[in-house]
């Protein structure tokens, strides 16, 4: 691992989790790097850093920030606009956000975090589904219910919402926006 990576690991809050991602990719070379899009001005809000905040990140804040970031980006890169990935063809597109999930969801595996290897799993299942579906709200509501799960732990009432999800069922985006609410909420 190269010392940026291995900063980017480490560092919470100092450095922009975008920028770290930039550089992990930048770092491992090849067809990802050449991919990689200008700087942007700012940092948008994103599920990464509801993960992070979560106890179950504790003491990993670093990584957890920047594996969810990842995971997310891929996520842009099939269904919206990426922030640190640029590719013009469709197919290449896919391939780049396939990609950004297996680094995201290895870098978690690495950390033993079973669970929340799952629960990335189901986000990614589920988002995708809502995406289908042509209900980009829902999707939305997927990933902060998500990214809040991998921070705090999954609750019955969040299996819940992901089964309605999967169900279709008109009532999925509620619940999955009171499964964000549960419990203790996001720093």
């Amino acid at each position: 691992m190269s010392s940026a990576s291995a900063q980017a690991g480490n560092a919470h809050g100092g450095a922009d989790v975008l920028e770290r991602l930039r550089a992990l990719l930048r770092d491992g070379g090849g067809l990802m790097a050449t991919l990689l899009a200008p700087a942007a001005a700012a940092t948008p809000s994103s599920p990464a850093r509801v993960a992070a905040a979560g106890p179950r990140a504790a003491g990993r804040r670093g990584e957890y920030e920047l594996l969810v970031e990842a995971i997310y980006e891929g996520y842009l890169l099939h269904y919206a606009t990426p922030r640190v990935v640029s590719a013009a063809e469709e197919d290449l597109r896919l391939l780049a956000g396939d990609r950004l999930y297996a680094i995201g969801l290895a870098r978690l595996v690495a950390l033993g975090d079973t669970p929340a290897v799952a629960e990335l799993a189901d986000t990614i299942t589920l988002s995708a589904l809502a995406q289908g579906a042509g209900r980009g709200e829902l999707a939305d509501a997927v990933w902060a219910a998500g990214a809040r799960a991998v921070g705090w732990g999954a609750s019955e009432q969040h299996a819940r919402a992901k089964q309605l999800v999967i169900d279709g069922h008109p009532e999925a985006i509620a619940a999955m926006r009171t499964s964000v609410c549960e419990g203790a909420a996001p720093s």
